[in-house]
């Protein structure tokens, strides 16, 4: 198993999954999205969702509610067989699992490159009222677009699954809408041995048809 995993996860980065895969500061909030690879009896499965999807917020937390909430959210999400049901018969098991939440990668170094570039021009021009002035608008810009980037989190979840009866796999069922009131839609990209496709499973049909995919 442990052979067959960076397989799986080279073949979530696959271009059938890169053009529909979402940046994380241009996610839709009530759509997440959903990888899915599956070799012999191994199935890996990655997940990313907007926070407001999960928590019914982005900012920080700032309270115990919130990292209460935070917790409780990573919790759930760490156990993908009580959100993503195969068929019994496919008698799958987790083998692992983790959840986290994530912001803005790249958002701290934008911030430092700004912070270096304003420390630069102010050094140059402290003389200049007026630049100094200009200075501060632009830091005021800064600041607000920052805040927005940082607004920009979401969760990760990754699992890997042992499934002895594979050919049993025909469906899977979305509970995952029950447990996150927030979440509308996960947009959902599976390879196997018969090839890559790219389905919308939405709250209102939460049950997602495989046959002929495995």
């Amino acid at each position: 198993m442990k052979q067959n995993l960076p397989i799986l996860l080279s073949l979530l980065a696959l271009p059938a999954f890169a053009e529909g895969t979402r940046e994380l500061d241009s996610h839709e909030h009530g759509v997440g999205e959903l990888n899915i690879a599956m070799e012999g009896k191994t199935i890996a499965m990655e997940l990313h969702a907007p926070g407001a999807d999960i928590v019914g917020f982005e900012y920080a937390a700032t309270s115990d509610e919130d990292r209460a909430a935070i917790e409780n959210a990573v919790a759930t999400l760490a156990k993908p067989l009580d959100l993503f049901s195969f068929p019994d018969a496919a008698k799958c098991t987790v083998t692992r699992a983790s959840a986290e939440l994530e912001a803005e990668e790249d958002h701290d170094e934008h911030a430092k490159h700004d912070d270096h570039d304003d420390h630069d021009d102010h050094a140059e021009h402290d003389d200049h009222e007026d630049h100094a002035k200009h200075d501060d608008h632009d830091d005021h810009n800064d600041h607000d677009d920052h805040a927005e980037e940082a607004s920009h989190t979401e969760f990760h979840a990754e699992y890997v699954l042992n499934c002895d009866n594979p050919d049993a796999i025909n469906k899977i069922d979305f509970a995952y809408f029950e447990a996150f009131p927030n979440a509308l839609e996960l947009e959902v990209q599976i390879v196997s041995s018969a090839g890559a496709k790219a389905f919308e499973v939405e709250r209102d049909a939460p049950t997602l048809d495989l046959r002929g995919m495995f």
